[in-house]
């Protein structure tokens, strides 16, 4: 029986186009209004020299870092998003899939002063990955984790780990995939950092300004 992480990554190749165009023309509501300045924020605050993204998909991000004056490799498990993002510039990009990442966490560098996981964090086997990049992060440095909010992307399946399905359908484009992706409660993203050997440092829930409900869950952690 195949693993939903393995057609997690493959929909991503199936949908890189239309994911390209729907980050880069706005089309995704909340990422527009909340999360992409929430996750530029929190990054900056911590004021990092060098920053790695860990799946960076089509550099945005690393665009973004880049202007504000910060060094960005980007890591990407898609060949296609990796391209779209090496055209756009703004930072150095390698395509690796995390498992590879895991087995050889300095293969694109060392002493980050920030790893940064937008969105990106989305199997059910988060905590090897994170483990092993603490060997490429400096003494002092950061990690910083933006994902949806366990308390309002719970849905109907219920509060409990688990894997769900994004059909993309309020992304508007062309999705040519649907997306498997693991569901996680807040007690479980604690047990997860502290079972990767870092320590929490604090959390944020930037609040979507029209629904008023949390629009993702932030999180900051330090080498322990």
């Amino acid at each position: 029986m195949t693993h939903p992480g393995e057609a997690l990554v493959r929909s991503w190749t199936a949908n890189a186009a239309a994911w390209t165009r729907a980050v880069r023309d706005g089309g995704i509501e909340s990422r527009r209004l909340v999360t992409d300045d929430a996750i530029v924020r929190t990054v900056e605050e911590l004021r990092p020299g060098r920053v790695l993204d860990v799946g960076c998909g089509e550099g945005w991000l690393a665009r973004a870092l880049a202007e504000r004056g910060m060094r960005v490799t980007g890591v990407d498990a898609s060949p296609e998003l990796v391209e779209a993002a090496q055209q756009a510039g703004g930072g150095d990009f390698h395509a690796a899939t995390y498992d590879e990442l895991a087995a050889d966490p300095l293969r694109f560098g060392r002493d980050f002063d920030a790893v940064v996981c937008n969105f990106s964090l989305l199997d059910d086997r988060p905590a090897a990955l994170l483990a092993a990049l603490r060997e490429a992060t400096a003494q002092d440095g950061s990690l910083v984790i933006q994902t949806v909010h366990p308390w309002a992307a719970a849905g109907d399946e219920g509060y409990v780990d688990g894997w769900r399905t994004e059909t993309f359908a309020g992304f508007g484009g062309d999705f040519a995939a649907p997306m498997p992706w693991y569901f996680r409660t807040m007690a479980s993203w604690m047990d997860v950092i502290a079972q990767a050997g870092w320590r929490l440092f604090r959390l944020g829930e930037p609040v979507h300004p029209q629904t008023g409900r949390p629009a993702s869950l932030l999180i900051i952690a330090e080498r322990s």
